[in-house]
Parts: C-alpha cells; sequence; structure tokens
C-alpha cells in the first residue's frame, strides 16, 4: 500500500461514527495552518473526489470561498457534483483548529464554516492537535510510526519530496531513517522518466508541487537525457516529441503505453500539436502510431468502409472485411485501443471471424450433418457478432457493425434456417416429443442448475469461464422441445419431465402436471413436482448441503435479451461470470457435480429481424416466432406438433422472421441458434484428469520488463507480478496486462528499488483468482 492510500483511508475513516448513537458527519474539516499539505492536495484531489479546498471561487478545481462551501454541504452548488456514498472533506490552508473556535475572532470570510465544527468532525491527532506532515509520518497514534528525522533540514527536504513521497511504498518505508539525506535522494534520483510523463500530464501543476532546486533538477536531467528542456520548450513540444517517439524518447514512449490510463491528459496535449503529413512517410502506421488524430482518421476511414458494405453481396462482403481486419489488426496493439479510442478496430476482428465462418454454408447435407457444423464452426458466427456488438458504444460505430452485420450475417442465418425448416417439414424434428423424450437420468449428488436463454455460443463462453477457473466441464448437444419457448422448454428439461403433459385445447405452449392436470404457470407446481419426486429447490441464494439431489434456477439471460435488445452483446459476459459465480458456490456446498440445462436459444440481429404479417382472425396466440392456429383456420404457415401434445399444432415463422414487431431480439422459431443448445455438467478441479489449466514456460527480464509465455488453457488470463503471491495488494507493476492470443504478456515493474528482490508470476483469471503462479527475481535472476 502507498503512502497516498493510507493517507486517504485516514482522513476518510474520520467520518465513521456508530450509526446508533451519533448521525453521520456533515464534513470532514481539515485544518493546515501552516500549508503543510499544500503540495499533496492536487494529488489527492485527483484520488478524492470528495475533496474540496478553502480559497478563491474556482469550482472547476473545486476550489472555493466558505459560504460556498456550505452550499455544496447543502446541495446548492449545482457546479460540483460529490460522490453520493462519501462525506465531503474540506481541506483548509491557512487555517487552524483554533481560528475555527474562536468564532467572535476569526475573520468573516471564515465564519459560514464555523459551526461546522459541531455538524461536522475535524480531522486531526488524538491529542487534538492538527496534523503536520512530520507528525502524521512520525506518529503511531493514526499516523504512520516511521522514523523521521526532526531537524530543518530534514523538514525542508520532507516537504520538497512530498509528492514523491505520496507514491512510495509503506512497506519500504517501514524500518529506514527518513533523513535529509533520503528525501533529497527521493527528490533529485527518482524515475525521470515518470516525471516527464507526469509534468506532460500535469502541466504547471507538476511544477507547482516542486521546490526550485527540485524543478531544476528535473529540467537538467531532462536536458542531458533528451536533449529537451520543459522549461525553455513547454509542453506542447514534449508532448509532439512524445507522439514522435524517435531516439531517446522511445523509452519514454514504451513506458507510457504501459499505463496510459494513469496520463489522462497526455492525448489532449498531443492533440494540441499539429501532426506530421500522412504522405510524408511510407509506412504512416509506424511513424504515426504516437499520434491520437491519426488513430481518429482511421476509425473514421473504417467506419466509411463498413457502411458501404450494404452495397455489396454477401461473398464481397467477406472479402472486404477480411481485407480490413488485416489492415486494422496493428492497432488494437496501441495506446489508443486500451483508452478506448479505437472501437472500430477492435470490433472488426470479430467481424472478420463472423466473415471466415460464414462463407461456409450450412444447408448441406442432414440434420445431423447440421448439427455438426454447427457445433463444430458455425457457433462461433454468433459470437463473433456478439463479440462485434460488445466493442462498440457511439451510434456511428454501432451503425458500422450493424451494417456489416446484415451484409454477412443475415443472409447466412436465413439460408441455414429456411434449409432446417424445410428437412424437419413432414419429417419428425430431432427434439422429438415427450413420448420419445428419454427418461431424466438422476445423479446422485447433482444440483440441476436451469439458466433461461443460454444460447449454444453462450454456453460455449460460460464452459471457458468455468474451466479458466479451475472446473472440469462435459458438454453434450441437444434439441430444444419445440416451440422454443419457455414455458415448453424449461419443463422439457426438468428432472420430473415424465409426469407432465399437455391439453387438447392449450394456446399458450403451457403444460401441466399429468395426474391433476394443474397448469404449471407461474412455477408453483412445479416445483412441488419436483418436491414430491426428493429434488430440493433451491433459490437464487440457498446452495444447500451437497446431499440427493436438488434444482435450482439461476440467470436470466433471455430476460435481458427481451429487454435490451442488442445491448445483451455488452452485458453477457457479465451475466456469464455471474452464473459461474453461482456454480462454483453450489459445488463448494458439496454438490458433486453442476449439470447446467435451458430451454431455448434465441436469434439476435441488429437493426431488426425481418417480420412475417398473420392475420388476428387466424391465431389464438402469437408468441414472437410462433403462433397458435385458431380451430377449423385455413393458413399457409407450415405446422409443427407441440412437444407436449402433438394433436395440438402451432405456426412457426419461416426464416428467421417474426410475428408482428420488428425487434432485435426474438425466439420461438425453428433454426439452429434457438434449438441447439449444449448441456454442460460441471465438477470440481481435480475431480477428472487433474491436468494443470495453465503453466508458466518462459521468463525473460529486459531491464525492468518482464515478459513471459504461457502454455494450457490461458484465455482470459492475466499476468501481475507481487511479492506475496496471493495479496494483489503487494503487486508492483504498473499495470496488470491479459494475455494475448499466443499466450504471451509483458509487464513492467516501475520502482528500479526492487530491482534483484524475489518475487512471483501470477496468472489470474477474469474474476481475479489465482490460477499459476512462478518465482522470479526482478530485473532477472
Amino acid at each position: 500500500m502507498k503512502l497516498i492510500d493510507q493517507l486517504i483511508r485516514t482522513i476518510q475513516n474520520a467520518a465513521i461514527v456508530n450509526p446508533e448513537i451519533e448521525a453521520s458527519p456533515a464534513c470532514v474539516l481539515w485544518p493546515d495552518k501552516e500549508g503543510h499539505w499544500a503540495g499533496a492536495i492536487p494529488r489527492l484531489q485527483s484520488e478524492l473526489g470528495e475533496l474540496l479546498v478553502l480559497g478563491d471561487y474556482a469550482p472547476e478545481s473545486r476550489v472555493g470561498p466558505a459560504i460556498w462551501l456550505r452550499c455544496v454541504i447543502a446541495g446548492k452548488a449545482p457546479d460540483v457534483i460529490l460522490p453520493p456514498d462519501r462525506v465531503p472533506v474540506f481541506y483548509l490552508p491557512g487555517v487552524s483548529r483554533q481560528d475555527l473556535r474562536a468564532i467572535g475572532e476569526c475573520p468573516d470570510l471564515l465564519k459560514p464554516l464555523a459551526e461546522l465544527q459541531y455538524r461536522g468532525v475535524i480531522w486531526s491527532q488524538a491529542n487534538a492537535k492538527d496534523w503536520t506532515l512530520m507528525a502524521f509520518l512520525k506518529s503511531d497514534q493514526g499516523g504512520m510510526g516511521l522514523d523521521v528525522a526532526q531537524d530543518n533540514d530534514a523538514k525542508n527536504a520532507m516537504q520538497l519530496a512530498l509528492y514523491r513521497l505520496l507514491d512510495e511504498e509503506l512497506e519500504l518505508l517501514k524500518g529506514k531513517r527518513l533523513d535529509k539525506d533520503y528525501f533529497n535522494t527521493l527528490l533529485t534520483g527518482g524515475d525521470p522518466v515518470r516525471d516527464l510523463l507526469q509534468w506532460l500530464d500535469l502541466g504547471d501543476a507538476f511544477q507547482a508541487t516542486r521546490g526550485a532546486n527540485e524543478w531544476q533538477a528535473f529540467v537538467e536531467v531532462c536536458n542531458s537525457r533528451l536533449a529537451f528542456n520543459p522549461q525553455a520548450d513547454g509542453l506542447l513540444a514534449g508532448a509532439s516529441k512524445l507522439a514522435m517517439h524517435e531516439g531517446p524518447w522511445t523509452s519514454v514512449w514504451e513506458r507510457y503505453s504501459e499505463a496510459p490510463k494513469r496520463y489522462p491528459q497526455i492525448p489532449s496535449r498531443i492533440r494540441q500539436c499539429k501532426p506530421p503529413d500522412l504522405g510524408i512517410f511510407d509506412t504512416p502506421a509506424e511513424k504515426l502510431n504516437g499520434w491520437p488524430q491519426w488513430n481518429d482518421e482511421q476509425e473514421k476511414s473504417l467506419q466509411r468502409d463498413l457502411l458501404v458494405l450494404s452495397e455489396l453481396p454477401s461473398h464481397e462482403a467477406r472479402k472486404r472485411v477480411i481485407e480490413l481486419e488485416k489492415a486494422h489488426a496493428l492497432r488494437r496493439d496501441l495506446v489508443w485501443a486500451e483508452l478506448g479510442d479505437s472501437p472500430l478496430a477492435m470490433a472488426i476482428k470479430h467481424l472478420a471471424v463472423m466473415a471466415e465462418v460464414t462463407k461456409t454454408s450450412l444447408a448441406a447435407g442432414t440434420v445431423s450433418d447440421l448439427q455438426a457444423g454447427y457445433a463444430k464452426q458455425g457457433w462461433r458466427a454468433d459470437d463473433a457478432v456478439l463479440s462485434a456488438l460488445a466493442c462498440v458504444e457511439r451510434a456511428a460505430d454501432v451503425e458500422a457493425v450493424t451494417v456489416a452485420t446484415r451484409a454477412i450475417y443475415l443472409s447466412w442465418l436465413e439460408e441455414s434456417a429456411r434449409y432446417l425448416q424445410k428437412l424437419v417439414d413432414g419429417a419428425i424434428y430431432p427434439g422429438g416429443r415427450i413420448a420419445e423424450a428419454p427418461a431424466f437420468y438422476r445423479v446422485d449428488g447433482q444440483c440441476v442448475l436451469f439458466v433461461d436463454g443460454l444460447r449454444f455460443d453462450a454456453a460455449r463462453r460460460l464452459s471457458t469461464v468455468l474451466e479458466t477457473s479451475g472446473c472440469q466441464v462435459v458438454e453434450s448437444v441437444n434439441w430444444t422441445a419445440l416451440p422454443s419457448v419457455t414455458a415448453t422448454g424449461k419443463a422439457a428439461v426438468s428432472p420430473v419431465r415424465s409426469m407432465i403433459k399437455g391439453t387438447d385445447d392449450c394456446d399458450d405452449f403451457e403444460p401441466c402436471v399429468a395426474a391433476t392436470g394443474q397448469s404449471l404457470k407461474g412455477g408453483y407446481h412445479l416445483k412441488k413436482l419436483l418436491n414430491d419426486n426428493h429434488w430440493k429447490v433451491l433459490d437464487r441464494t440457498e446452495s444447500g448441503d451437497g446431499q440427493g439431489n436438488a434444482w435450482c434456477e439461476f440467470g436470466d439471460i433471455d430476460g435481458e435479451g427481451h429487454t435490451r435488445g442488442w445491448k445483451l452483446a455488452k452485458h453477457l459476459d457479465s451475466l456469464l461470470a455471474e452464473i459461474s459465480e453461482r456454480i462454483s458456490a453450489l459445488l463448494a456446498a458439496g454438490w458433486s457435480s453442476v449439470r447446467v440445462v435451458t430451454d431455448h436459444g434465441w436469434l439476435l440481429m441488429p437493426g431488426k429481424l425481418p417480420t412475417i404479417q398473420m392475420s388476428k382472425d387466424l391465431t389464438d396466440n402469437k408468441w414472437g416466432r410462433c403462433a397458435s392456429i385458431k380451430p377449423g383456420a385455413s393458413s399457409g404457415e407450415r405446422l409443427y406438433p407441440w412437444f407436449w401434445n402433438p394433436s395440438q399444432q402451432f405456426a412457426l415463422a419461416d426464416g428467421v422472421g417474426c410475428y408482428g414487431k420488428s425487434v432485435d431480439y426474438n425466439h420461438g422459431g425453428l433454426s439452429l441458434q434457438e434449438c441447439l443448445t449444449l448441456d454442460l455438467v460441471v465438477t470440481q478441479s481435480g475431480s477428472a484428469s487433474g491436468k494443470q489449466l495453465a503453466e508458466v514456460t518462459d521468463i525473460a527480464w529486459k531491464g525492468l520488463r518482464c515478459t513471459v509465455g504461457v502454455d494450457g488453457q490461458y484465455a482470459n488470463l492475466s499476468l501481475d507480478i507481487r511479492t506475496q503471491a496471493g495479496d494483489p495488494s503487494s503487486s508492483v507493476v504498473v499495470s496488470v496486462k491479459p494475455l494475448k492470443d499466443n499466450g504471451t504478456a509483458s509487464v513492467v515493474v516501475e520502482n528500479e528499488e526492487l530491482q534483484g528482490r524475489k518475487a512471483f508470476l501470477v496468472l489470474l483469471s477474469a474474476s481475479g483468482e489465482l490460477v499459476a503462479e512462478a518465482n522470479t527475481v526482478i530485473g532477472g535472476a
């Protein structure tokens, strides 16, 4: 933990009270008569959204006079928005605790704050004195308990080095004698590249936190190492040199690229500079990738190229998308992608997968051939569409991805659906009827988890997440009951399906209890049937005891799809992460396995699915892509037998069309996406093969940069370096990095003092769980 983190925690803790005997304070008052803390305030304000400063009115900097601070507390200052769950902190430079207490003598401009000492709390020492920097570092009662020299030279050097001191690790400060030599070393012997990036980011605020000697030392280091004078040349000249990253600036750019989010103002600085003419370079991607303006132009160009795909036949559109992926792939490794400024460069990767997969038509052979082709490759097109949509946010980018998807994916989707419908017409649907359905195979100690709308590709994603977390997963392909709606499909995958039937007059696809005729609508009678047949029914938060068998429902992907439409793509991974956590909790409770089942899949098409009109006079009920036909009504629609009662027939929309309102998301019809699903049987790691999922095989240090290679199942893993493998707070890298598709990743240790120290390379799952570790020495052995 850094000193600044502990300082923030201490300040915030001042507002903690016992709610049973005290009201929450209106604010935390931070008096600082001598201005000891002034140099830390700009940095603290970037970390503490609730920190405001007494001073001249400058609301954009969260600075203002006493009466304005009172308005903030009262919620009457529209020019400032504070975190709703935090108590405001008022830093009062030039003001002491005694000034506030002497109400009659304090200046008029300070009097509006006087009564806040009673409604708020004062951040002060245990002896009620104001916190000075020296007292905070030395005191072991609310402070840091560090060994700090108290001579004037040490105090002056400490004050000058405050901004650096804030970033020091507490663990490294303990046991050291903090004297003038330490502070001066900290002041002048730090990391010049980091200083330069901070100056480019903070501008004048950086210089304001340095003493004259320190600033001059910084200027001299830049002169000697980079032939650049920050004081004479200025911010924009530095930003331009960073963007060009030639010669000695290459290392500066590499450091910036490792953690660009730490320097949020640098892109805007570069945008203020004029980039070189694109035409003067043979390889602009290599020479201009440091310029966000160039990346913006590349994004606009890609956007235009995607929009014109609507004018091309599908096969030409596929070819063009694959060409565009080759042209823009390199931009995904640039800082602009990490900063979220390259959404289409990210999306084109997935659009290219969609284009490659849809080159192969599924409309050939038997139903078994369709099943095999979709289970092997076809599902990847559906997954790629969702991944591409998840990359974009702005309306223009969404439109570009939508046009590309419709130009390539829609015809492929339509073709495979019509072919499947043709094969099933007049034949037996592979999902069968209840009469042919096999008995539910009961496994002792198994919990059946029902997930509404777990489409095939979503199930594959879930399987990967589970395997990455250390679980063993066995997949089996199934066909849903027809029609592919929850009312029919949920009961069909339940352990008590043999005790359920369909009536002759049902028009809502909802079966009933065979013995009593009671409808399963609402879920009560399904749960009762499960309980009566020795299946424990767990609610969303129960995990049971692992004994016997259980049924649990969790995760409503279908509901999210109907509500969000195409934006389901942006939330699917978080939904699957919650389902994975639920499965882990069930396994931890003692269940030998968790069997994941679902009722149906779905179709998703940005820009809306086609519509099919059907007269209301012909139907009793319409559900998206299926409709029950009125007795005696004559319709040209294909009719299919109901899973629960074959004498009851219903219509399914042709192709991928929908009855009635046009929407992005729907189901209920006959297509591979709606009807072919995956059952997952999940067990704890080690209960099957015991094979290690991921292993660090290569470790290479170049200075303080470490590059690793990983074998095994490394998808969705990230790399960190820690001094204690199991403690995330002991991380020593600038930022944790995800493993690339080839199983490699590179991270940088920022603190040069750690060179030669033993540490752990750790691989982390998407949820932050430690998957694997390896020993290393920082900087190389």
